[in-house]
């Protein structure tokens, strides 16, 4: 893999939150012209996590820019109220809420599109009864509340098994063999949805994520964060796939135009395939730090073939090239963190 100035194209440097936050919720024409043709206001369950507040920002961005009036609702616990506020000051309307109480999920607004990102992953192997409840029966108990809402849910690619590093990575119809509380209860998910969208014809699609990556958070950044700590980097899951956060936000938006009964499934990820070595390599030379490696890469790795989301909504905007860029520079320069690794080495499925 070869990493070169030519691949930045665009934008040398992410200055601070405010400029990522805005670039992370910009939407593309295609965002665009969905909310356009999709009608009905917009329900984001679980929006105070890493993925909701940029992904609101970009419907509601979207939703303005195409001259349709709509209401997005974001539902979080929120235990920031920083948060909530932001997010109202961009036009969303919060409401908070604990999604396992019934009375309170009955309570949420009526919508007829329905973004599910509500999940358990970090924590999760001290706590599988949570993990399961949030993962599994939560799906179901809204499948039952929105049973005639476009429901664009996220699930993970942790739901396949590793792929050897050679291929070109798990489909969409490969058998799943999840390993794990975390990625068995996510493929639980991905059952409940699928029963409920047969038995009451909810059109819903199923996103198989694989890493999305903003200068906060993601593999990417938790190689930088080693190398600068002057901490080996583990080679024992050599390779990964990672896609731009606001790539991985348009294709979810553009998703509420390709549900179906039962699901659509899409695997959501970059299209390349990135060493682990190659990277930290790469990093390392930007931030002016040696890089040194512990274990060595394993014949296989939890892989993911994006061709078909990439043929429904073409290729990512941003490649990995930049984006490792924009985080090194990020990282180097002590810019904040989410704090959140995605623990990508485990090959146990214990996160």
């Amino acid at each position: 893999m070869n990493f070169t100035n030519n691949d930045l194209s665009e934008i040398d440097r992410i200055e601070d939150v405010e400029q990522l936050e805005e670039m992370l919720s910009r939407p593309t024409e295609g965002v665009i012209e969905t909310m356009r043709r999709v009608e009905g206001d917009i329900v984001v369950l679980g929006v105070g996590g890493k993925i909701g507040p940029s992904l609101a920002r970009m419907a509601r961005r979207a939703s303005d820019e195409a001259g349709v009036a709509r209401r997005i609702f974001g539902v979080a616990r929120f235990s920031s109220g920083e948060l909530q506020q932001q997010l109202q000051s961009q036009g969303i309307e919060t409401v908070r809420c604990n999604l396992l109480d019934r009375a309170a999920l009955a309570a949420l607004p009526e919508a007829p599109n329905v973004l599910y990102l509500a999940a358990m992953k970090f924590g999760s192997s001290g706590q599988t009864g949570m993990t399961w409840a949030m993962n599994t029966y939560l799906p179901g108990m809204v499948a039952e509340r929105y049973p005639k809402s476009r429901i664009v849910a996220y699930s993970t690619g942790n739901v396949y098994p590793m792929v050897p590093v050679e291929s070109a990575g798990s489909l969409e119809t490969d058998a799943p063999s999840p390993v794990g509380d975390y990625a068995m209860s996510c493929l639980g998910r991905e059952r409940i949805l699928t029963h409920f969208s047969l038995e009451n014809g909810t059109p819903v699609a199923l996103i198989r994520l694989n890493y999305a990556h903003e200068c906060r958070y993601g593999v990417m950044v938790d190689i930088a964060q080693q190398i600068l700590a002057c901490k080996p980097v583990d080679l024992s899951m050599g390779y990964f796939n990672a896609i731009w956060q606001g790539d991985n936000n348009a294709i979810t938006l553009q998703s509420l135009a390709h549900v179906a009964s039962g699901p659509c499934v899409l695997n959501v990820t970059g299209p390349e395939k990135l060493p682990v070595r190659d990277v930290a390599e790469e990093i390392g030379r930007l931030v002016g730090k040696p890089v040194r490696f512990a274990g060595t890469e394993a014949p296989d790795a939890f892989l993911s073939n994006a061709a078909k989301s990439i043929e429904l909504f073409g290729q990512p905007r941003v490649p990995a090239e930049r984006f490792l860029r924009w985080i090194a520079d990020w990282q180097g320069r002590g810019g904040p963190s989410l704090g959140k690794p995605t623990k990508f080495q485990s090959r146990n499925g214990a996160f």
